[in-house]
C-alpha cells in the first residue's frame, strides 16, 4: 500500500506530536485540509489521498527539533512502514524546483545525508499529488489558512533566504496560478474563512 488510511495517518501524526510538539503539527493539519478542499475541485485528484498526504508531509519533524533534515527523516520513516507515495512527498513537498540549492538555511544533517537526500529528490517522479502538497504547504500556518505571500514571509523570517529564493517564490506563485486554472476557481475561495479574513 503506497500510503496509510486516514486513521493510521492521524495516529502517526499524534505519535509524532508527542515526540516533538510544536506548531508544525497544526500546520500539517491545515495543509491536509487545504489539500482535501482543493482536490475536491480538481479533475484528477482524490480528496482522501490528498488529505492523508497532507497530514504526513512533515512527519520527519517527529525526530526534531530539526530543520531540512526532516525531509530525509520523514522519507526514511515512511519508507520503512511501506508507504512509498507518502515517503516521496515527505521529500518533494520542499522542492517545487528540483534543486538542493533551493533549500533555505543551514543544513542540519551530515554531508552523507545531504547526498542521499539529493539522490532521493532527483530520482522522484513528481505527480499532481506532489504539486498539490507543494502548493498546500504554502497555504497553511499553525493558526489557519493563509495566502502564499504570507507563508513565504513566514518561512523567510525563520530560515532566511538565498540567491535562489526569488526563483522558488516565482515557482510557487506559478503553482497557484496552475491550480486556479485546473480547478476553474481561485483556490483561495476553496479554503473556509480565508477570503473573509482577507476582506475583513
Amino acid at each position: 500500500m503506497s500510503l496509510p488510511d486516514v486513521q493510521t495517518a492521524e495516529q502517526l501524526l499524534l505519535d509524532a506530536a508527542a515526540l516533538n510538539p510544536g506548531a508544525w503539527v497544526d500546520h500539517s493539519r491545515h495543509v491536509a485540509l487545504a489539500a482535501r478542499y482543493i482536490a475536491e475541485a480538481h479533475p484528477r485528484l482524490d480528496p482522501t489521498r490528498a488529505y492523508t498526504l497532507g497530514l504526513l508531509h512533515d512527519i520527519g519533524r517527529r525526530t526534531g527539533p530539526n530543520r531540512d533534515r526532516h525531509l530525509l527523516d520523514g522519507y526514511d520513516f515512511l519508507t520503512e512502514l511501506g508507504f512509498i507515495d507518502a515517503a516521496r512527498i515527505a521529500v518533494t513537498h520542499s522542492f517545487v524546483i528540483p534543486s538542493m540549492d533551493t533549500l533555505q538555511g543551514d543544513w542540519d544533517g551530515t554531508p552523507q545525508e545531504w547526498q542521499r537526500l539529493s539522490e532521493v529528490m532527483l530520482g522522484a517522479r513528481q505527480t499532481d499529488e506532489d504539486r498539490l502538497i507543494q502548493l498546500c504547504d504554502m497555504l497553511g500556518l499553525a493558526s489557519g489558512f493563509c495566502t502564499i505571500e504570507e507563508r513565504l514571509v513566514d518561512i523567510a523570517l525563520r530560515y532566511t533566504f538565498n540567491a535562489h529564493t526569488p526563483d522558488k517564490w516565482r515557482a510557487k506563485l506559478q503553482l497557484k496560478a496552475d491550480f486556479d486554472r485546473e480547478c476553474g476557481v481561485n483556490i483561495y475561495r476553496l479554503l473556509p474563512g480565508l477570503a473573509e479574513r482577507l476582506l475583513a
